[in-house]
């Protein structure tokens, strides 16, 4: 039996083992783990001042997949209007947007489902001629006419993921 093949819980109980046996130090060390839904709710709502994003939920039952994921993050995020300024892929059926961010960050969200990028692409065909940009951290996009606005999840953490969650105006 591989260790993928092993439930979570029992290829944690290795690791722990291991640390402890090799006597392993930080930086590489073990995160903290609960089956207690009101511990994890403490850490979850206490962890942001420390600059943790959010938590993760995994059912100790389950075993390593190497595809798709097994377990769920919960992280903090603020609901925000944020200004369309491109977006990648073709402006027909765009994969994410670039986006202003209250705080003047452009940004690139997350992959679109089809029905907001179908709602999108009727605005970026009026765009006019496409130009290359790229984001701060180098990300390159499509620029786009100003226009709609987005509400968007803006995670809170340094590496914020942006999530778009409605078009507001078209």
């Amino acid at each position: 039996m591989t260790s993928g093949d092993r439930r979570y819980d029992d290829r944690r109980a290795l690791l722990v083992d291991l640390l402890e046996e090799y006597d392993v130090k930080p930086p590489i060390q073990l995160v903290p783990m609960t089956d207690d839904p009101t511990v994890a709710m403490t850490w979850y709502q206490q962890l942001p001042e420390q600059g943790i994003e959010g938590i993760v939920a995994k059912q100790a039952t389950s075993v390593y997949r190497t595809t798709g994921r097994a377990w769920k993050k919960i992280r903090h995020a603020e609901t925000v209007e944020a200004d369309i300024v491109g977006y990648t892929g073709p402006a027909a059926r765009p994969r994410a947007l670039a986006v202003r961010l209250p705080d003047g960050r452009v940004a690139l969200t997350q992959s679109l489902k089809a029905p907001l990028a179908a709602q999108v692409a009727v605005h970026l065909a009026a765009s006019g001629p496409p130009r290359s940009a790229r984001t701060r951290a180098g990300e390159p996009y499509t620029t786009a006419a100003p226009g709609p606005v987005v509400e968007v999840l803006a995670g809170t953490s340094r590496h914020a993921v942006v999530t778009v969650t409605r078009l507001r105006s078209t």
